[in-house]
């Protein structure tokens, strides 16, 4: 018997819906592929989250960057409107990842060599699919996709990241990750990084 598309998993960092196939989360029991978008198109750097420390209740999951940067722009956030506004392969539905969505990212085109954080609880991810452990010092290893390995077209830079999270126990601050060694922080939303679009698609 053959195999149904949704059975199908493409492999990591190739060519999918307007980007590249990044892994899988699930979200409301519905199984997505989470892409990103072309580096050239869709990353943005030296970013704040949001003017003034804003507070965004409505930028607070954990695993849906859609409804968060949604809630962002609607705060007037620089970032979420650029994001918002992006066209690329003919979609108009890109959008800041969750910090889970942007776990998943580095877990799985994870550009450099170098040791991943040990700091707390990092790796963990229940959004996942399947959920993920913390890491190890070894794992997750550099990508084998070598357009994303450190110096390749589609590359994330060894740094700091943004996620569409707000931190749940201070509105000053919002979740980002470093894709160096992994390790997931929060910063107040004034400073300035990095940025990668993404878009979703049910599988």
């Amino acid at each position: 018997m053959k195999s149904s598309a949704a059975e199908i998993v493409p492999i990591l960092g190739t060519s999918m819906g307007g980007g590249f196939y990044a892994g899988r989360i699930l979200i409301d029991n519905v199984v997505y592929a989470l892409i990103a978008a072309p580096k050239a198109e869709g990353e943005k750097d030296a970013s704040e989250w949001i003017a003034k420390y804003k507070d965004v209740p409505g930028a607070k999951s954990y695993f849906d960057g859609l409804a968060n940067t949604k809630a962002m722009a609607e705060a007037k956030s620089k970032l979420a409107i650029w994001t918002q506004a992006l066209r690329i392969g003919g979609h108009d539905d890109w959008y800041l990842p969750a910090q889970d969505e942007l776990e998943i990212i580095y877990r799985n085109l994870k550009p450099t060599t170098e040791q991943n954080s040990q700091y707390h609880r990092s790796g963990i991810n229940l959004s996942s699919f399947d959920p993920t452990y913390p890491y190890t010092p070894d794992l997750p290893a550099q990508t084998l996709a070598e357009a994303f390995q450190a110096g390749g077209e589609q590359a994330f830079e060894a740094d700091w990241y943004w996620s569409s999270t707000q931190l749940a126990s201070g509105s000053d601050y919002a979740w980002f990750q470093i894709f160096d060694g992994g390790n997931q922080s929060s910063g107040t939303k004034g400073i300035k990084l990095r940025a990668r679009a993404v878009r979703r698609l049910a599988i």
